[in-house]
């Protein structure tokens, strides 16, 4: 008799009755690369908190090291897109600076002087903020528009700009520090005031796993819509309930630091930092603009071809860029409550290094948000790792570049077998 075949959906069990690890994560239609860099996270944890002497699984660093990477993930959303493009932006850190210090003279110097006010007025915080924003998509339209309408590589654009802002930004102040800033504004950067608490941080926690549920419930409506083939039920299930235990695990650990005291919560730039990947997912796969940004990157050639306005494209990507760098600069000058000129140098490396760790290829069309996000925390937790136990700067820099290094490498290896 012939051999009896699974049913549609179902996942196929060894001889022993049970599924196989590698057929229960074909069925969960999980990104392989994703799923090695959660492990190889859970590794350098792992590792680092037995280093540390149980230290770094802390409640406490572990509220610092999301503090700590929400500046980087957010300019790496933006850096995704880019690279995903084909291009690159050396200047994001100069950028950050320069527009860091605009945002902390507006609220030190140049608002009160022109409206004859004090500081922490009302409008203060909102208006820097907005200013700033503005001010980095001008920077990155300009970068942008070089580099398609002008046809100059980005390497060279951006460059260019990362010692012309940097130049910039030493003129505005002469080296000095601008500081304090208003009160609401340092919120952006969390501490013991920029967080929500434990109860809205639970609400905040709800809310994420509603929407996880929705999704994937969204996401089986339309396959049977358009009669794609349905995930096992066992899968969305399973998704289900790992997201959501990983949620509540995440607000849990917000909330149980201080040990002692009131509860800090999820820190406001890390919901900033999650707000922001979110909509950029949504406009890297579910929007027109983020269609087009993989097209060129997958074939620049037969995307122009095919219509698409190549040139403003790729510029939005930068501005896209510059509003990221200039959000980042808000949070990481709201948190340090000052602003330099030495903002931002050698952040662009850790962006790039956060974005190619997350699986975004040099090569072109090949990226997620979600990927340089978990790179940027993967980055952080190295360096956050190497401070508890002791590793000295410049060794921590070799660490680093060995890791870029290998994971760019990497890539080349997936690009060629591919090829």
């Amino acid at each position: 008799m012939p051999e009896a075949r699974p049913a549609t959906g179902a996942t196929p069990k060894d001889p022993r009755g049970t599924r196989s690890a590698r057929s229960m994560i074909a069925g969960l239609e999980i990104d392989g690369r994703l799923l090695g860099m959660i492990l190889a996270m859970g590794v350098v944890w792992i590792v680092f908190h037995i280093w540390s002497h149980g230290l770094f699984l802390s409640p406490r660093n572990l509220w610092n090291l999301s503090v700590q990477s929400a500046a980087v993930a957010i300019m790496t959303t933006g850096m995704t897109l880019i690279i995903v493009s084909r291009n690159i932006d050396l200047s994001i850190g100069s950028v950050l600076a320069v527009v860091a210090l605009v945002m902390a003279l507006l609220q030190t110097d140049w608002i009160p002087n022109v409206l004859g006010v004090g500081l922490n007025q009302p409008y203060t915080w909102i208006v820097a903020l907005l200013i700033g924003i503005a001010l980095g998509a001008l920077i990155g339209a300009l970068h942008g528009f070089l580099i398609a309408y002008f046809g100059i590589p980005s390497f060279i654009v951006t460059l260019g700009g990362l010692l012309v802002w940097r130049g910039v930004s030493f003129g505005l102040v002469s080296g000095q520090t601008i500081g304090p800033l208003d009160s609401t504004f340092q919120l952006l950067g969390g501490g013991s005031r920029g967080s929500p608490g434990a109860n809205l941080s639970w609400l905040v926690g709800a809310i994420a796993i509603s929407a996880l549920i929705w999704s994937i419930l969204a996401n089986r409506r339309r396959r049977r819509r358009y009669g794609f083939a349905l995930r096992a039920a066992w899968a969305d299930v399973t998704l289900g309930v790992i997201g959501s235990a990983v949620v509540a695990g995440a607000v849990w650990i917000a909330n149980s630091y201080p040990a002692e005291g009131t509860p800090y919560g999820i820190a406001i730039p890390v919901l900033i930092a999650i707000g922001i990947a979110v909509v950029m997912t949504v406009l890297g796969t579910r929007r027109r603009f983020g269609r087009y940004v993989y097209a060129i990157g997958g074939n620049p050639e037969a995307a122009e071809l095919a219509g698409i306005n190549t040139r403003m494209t790729i510029m939005k990507t930068f501005i896209l860029m510059g509003v990221m760098a200039a959000i980042a600069g808000a949070v990481t000058s709201a948190r340090l409550n000052a602003a330099t000129n030495g903002l931002g140098l050698g952040v662009e490396l850790q962006v790039i290094a956060a974005a190619v760790i997350g699986g975004t290829s040099f090569a072109g069309g090949i990226g997620t948000i979600a990927g340089s996000v978990m790179g940027a925390v993967i980055m952080q937790s190295l360096q956050s790792g190497m401070v508890l136990i002791g590793v000295p700067t410049a060794l921590q820099n070799v660490v680093v570049g060995i890791v870029l290094v290998g994971a760019v490498g990497f890539d080349s290896y997936l690009h060629r077998r591919r090829a």
